[in-house]
């Protein structure tokens, strides 16, 4: 039989770090496998799902390039594939079931069951249905039906046990006396999820549920609805649950955790699905963790999904980001960076080709320093934000001009610029004027490189000159939304700044 396996979001807010990991490992073992995807929407929950969040999860799952073969908005034989417009599928079933008495009717009204759920706990019981109507009969159940009564149906659950061999946990046995008969269909007849999740994945012909560890004890009471219609039970794998660094469940308040989010963040994609899959999975090559989609996809194995909670660190997930972006192609990275280079107001929508090349050049010189594409701002102020007297008020600035051989360095590094005569400064205009630095002031090392790059740059750590000096004086030839100053300009500014203190 080909492997089938779903991928089943609720369309009540954006997709979070958890739902993204869950498609992307059902979309990995299913390539692997050679078998289908089907994407399907469950929006039972129909005070809660909105059509905005579908259209979003719909985008973002593509961002990321995982592609399914049926659902919502491709069609397929087994449809459809919104689980609102199934609900005369699921009334069949239940009907089946009541014919042949694995379900029945319940009347037990909310505050009667609140006050078993209260009795149970003070007791110390599991909370569960206490049985009241399982002994009505069909002709009881129907008087009360004509009455107007409103009724639940629930499933009649066996005694025994259900047992499951998880692929990622292992077995799993529960006894059915801790399960309790539970709901199939509400009293407005709509259906609960474990009933429309059987009849979604059977009559989808799935063969492999894979979702999160917090539907555990949801399995067995399928095993348990699998069984009573007479249908084969698909396999299962249950992925590990993601903690923030402080070991509390992953959430907001740990940061951006919606793929909305981090796209807004700058994150690439083939970033996010790299470092996703390292979250409970391991390659099978010790150290091999920067990885194509296409790289995963053909080692993947639920052998290597490990069953312990999964940490969602930033750091890392920084640092698998940067080792994406060094590898971009540079007309890629240009069209990637254009959104957030446009917030600094450096450049417009629209970039003639030699400001895109020096915005190439630019990019291939700092890609190394970012974390995310939102960085790019801060990361090229030095370009569009040159601003003497607030550069030299920042406490490492003012550290460095507490050495007394500083101001007296800057001085000499602009007396020997000006020697030139030239427009521009040229690399090798730059290095013959840190020679003459070096004679006149008879200083080295830091206490040559940190004055100088603060004079050109107003900041004190940053790339490397002979690769900064460049990329300024083309900058200040070009046409752009803000004026750059060339590196003599700059150096003036910082002693102009200096003498009026």
């Amino acid at each position: 039989m080909s492997v089938r396996v779903r991928f089943a979001p609720s369309p009540t807010g954006y997709l979070h770090v958890g739902n993204v990991r869950t498609a992307l490992f059902n979309w990995f073992f299913v390539r692997r496998n050679g078998g289908s995807l089907v994407l399907r929407i469950e929006d039972t929950d129909v005070e809660r799902s909105e059509r905005h969040y579908e259209d979003q999860l719909l985008e973002d799952l593509r961002w990321l390039g995982i592609n399914w073969d049926e659902g919502v908005d491709v069609g397929g034989y087994v449809g459809p594939y919104r689980q609102t417009d199934r609900f005369p599928l699921y009334r069949e079933k239940v009907q089946q079931l009541l014919s042949n008495g694995r379900a029945y009717h319940c009347f037990c009204s909310r505050e009667q069951l609140e006050e078993d759920r209260k009795k149970q706990l003070a007791e110390g019981r599991s909370i569960r249905y206490v049985g009241r109507c399982r002994g009505l009969d069909a002709k009881e159940s129907e008087e009360c039906l004509k009455q107007g009564r409103q009724a639940t149906i629930r499933l009649r659950v066996r005694p025994g046990t259900v047992a499951f061999e998880d692929l990622v946990f292992g077995l799993i046995e529960v006894d059915t006396d801790n399960v309790g008969d539970f709901i199939l269909l509400r009293s407005d007849g709509s259906a609960q999820y474990n009933l429309a999740c059987v009849v979604d994945d059977s009559m989808m012909g799935i063969t492999h549920v894979i979702r999160g560890e917090g539907h555990i004890s949801n399995t067995p009471r399928q095993i348990l609805v699998y069984e009573a219609l007479g249908l084969p039970v698909p396999k299962f794998a249950h992925l590990s649950t993601i903690l923030g660094p402080d070991g509390a469940k992953l959430s907001k308040r740990h940061g951006a955790t919606s793929l909305a989010e981090i796209r807004q963040l700058g994150y690439l994609p083939e970033a996010v699905v790299n470092y996703l899959a390292l979250l409970g999975w391991a390659p099978p090559e010790d150290g091999a963790e920067i990885l194509s989609p296409e790289e995963i996809t053909s080692v993947f194995d639920f052998k290597s999904v490990n069953v312990n909670p999964a940490t969602f660190d930033l750091k890392k997930f920084n640092w698998v980001n940067r080792s994406h972006l060094k590898e971009c192609p540079l007309p890629r990275l240009f069209n990637l960076a254009a959104p957030f280079l446009e917030r600094t107001g450096l450049v417009g929508t629209s970039s003639s080709p030699e400001i895109q090349s020096w915005i190439e050049e630019l990019l291939s010189v700092i890609v190394s320093y970012l974390d995310r594409l939102e960085d790019l701002g801060k990361e090229t102020e030095f370009l569009w934000n040159f601003d003497p007297e607030s550069d030299l008020s920042d406490s490492k600035a003012l550290e460095i001009l507490g050495d007394s051989a500083a101001i007296g360095v800057i001085r000499s590094f602009c007396q020997e610029l000006e020697k030139t005569g030239a427009g521009a400064v040229s690399y090798q205009i730059y290095k013959e004027a840190v020679l003459g630095v070096m004679k006149s002031t008879g200083t080295k090392g830091k206490g040559l490189f940190r004055p100088i790059r603060l004079a050109i740059t107003g900041k004190t750590f940053g790339p490397e000159l002979d690769k900064i000096i460049p990329i300024i004086e083309k900058g200040s030839q070009l046409t752009l939304q803000t004026e750059i100053p060339g590196v003599l300009d700059r150096v003036r500014s910082i002693l102009g700044e200096l003498d009026l203190r």
